[in-house]
């Protein structure tokens, strides 16, 4: 398998592409950590430009009426369930807390994406070996 040269994600928001089945998109969805508290919404969605997948939630918290609003990045990977209502990830609400910091107006690379894949404890889906999870992400 080829490193990927780029590494560039999207926001699915910022692109003319859709989601195959409307009913698999997760924006606006609720966003729960494995105790089942709540950890936001699902903002955006980080796509790999290269292979056209889905690789990190972009989860909004806190705020209003979008001011002082936290955004944070959840890898694919996290997920261990879908439902029409919610995504739960495998992850505390402690851990999420510390993640590293994102800001969606930096650029975009790979090793930022990189440091967040390594505090989450999942191997980067640029290298050898890795494999997507499968839709629903059931494991």
């Amino acid at each position: 398998m080829n490193a990927k040269t780029s590494g560039t994600l999207f926001k699915l928001s910022e692109t003319d592409e859709t989601v195959r089945q409307p009913d698999e998109d997760i924006r606006g969805r609720d966003v729960r950590d494995r105790d089942g508290e709540d950890l936001g919404t699902v903002k955006d969605l980080l796509i790999d430009a290269d292979e056209d997948r889905v690789r990190f939630l972009e989860v909004a918290s806190g705020g209003f009426l979008g001011i002082g609003k936290d955004t944070t990045l959840i890898p694919v990977d996290a997920i261990t369930s879908i439902t029409a209502d919610e995504v739960r990830i495998d992850q505390t609400r402690e851990h999420v807390a510390g993640a590293p910091a994102y800001d969606p107006e930096l650029v975009r690379r790979q090793e930022d994406y990189g440091s967040i894949l390594e505090y989450y404890g999942y191997m980067p889906f640029w290298g050898g070996g890795y494999v997507y999870p499968g839709y629903p992400y059931h494991r």
